[in-house]
């Protein structure tokens, strides 16, 4: 498949009867999205950070996970509800529905604290696109934060629920820390000059039930 049919097709799948892939393959996307936006915003800060090489080979790699993720998403969820109609032990498979959302929230953490590395020290014109890296990766690490906790169902003494939560809560800080300045003050904003310029100034039930 060409790279520039991906999306329209995983935005098919997402819109059709079929019960994956849905949620955790949509956040795993959204991530892989905000990868992406730090990609370019590593790429137009290259002379004026001796870090943006680093930085966008780091953004490159996040990018490449999540797109993985995209795909191991709807497989996990796939081959569990398929353990659990052939009436076998499930363990493994319900197992890797709580393994997957909590990768897709690792990676979507490293885009938020990239994202804050890049938005101090990169192009200040390519501000705004950190920015909204971190808040798609947050939004993408509280939707698959709530999957873990879901699919867990009872298991609620289990390990991965708490790290879960605790990589919401530093989600939060760092977006916090990075977007509150330019959302609620106006600062910052990109300027009518080009960005590669400085500045002038449990697992679910089956979805196929009903």
């Amino acid at each position: 498949m060409r790279h520039e049919e991906r999306l329209p097709r995983l935005l098919e799948a997402l819109a059709s009867r079929d019960p994956a892939p849905a949620g955790g393959s949509a956040a795993a996307a959204v991530v892989a999205i905000g990868a992406a936006l730090l990609e370019k915003a590593a790429l137009l800060s290259a002379e004026r950070w001796d870090g943006a090489a680093n930085a966008h080979q780091s953004a490159h790699e996040l990018r490449l996970r999540a797109e993985e993720l995209v795909e191991r998403d709807a497989h996990a969820y796939l081959e569990y509800v398929e353990a659990r109609r052939a009436k076998r032990n499930f363990f493994e498979e319900w197992s890797r529905t709580v393994d997957v959302p909590l990768e897709i929230e690792r990676v979507a953490l490293d885009v938020v604290n990239l994202a804050h590395d890049l938005g101090r020290q990169g192009n200040p014109n390519l501000r705004p696109d950190c920015t909204t890296a971190a808040i798609l990766a947050h939004a993408a690490i509280s939707a698959a934060a709530m999957m873990v906790q879901v699919n867990l169902g009872v298991s609620l003494g289990d390990a991965r629920l708490p790290e879960a939560l605790q990589m919401m809560r530093d989600a939060s800080a760092s977006v916090r820390r990075l977007g509150a300045p330019d959302l609620t003050g106006g600062r910052d904003r990109v300027s009518a000059q080009s960005r590669d310029t400085g500045p002038r100034s449990r697992a679910r039930n089956s979805r196929d039930a009903h």
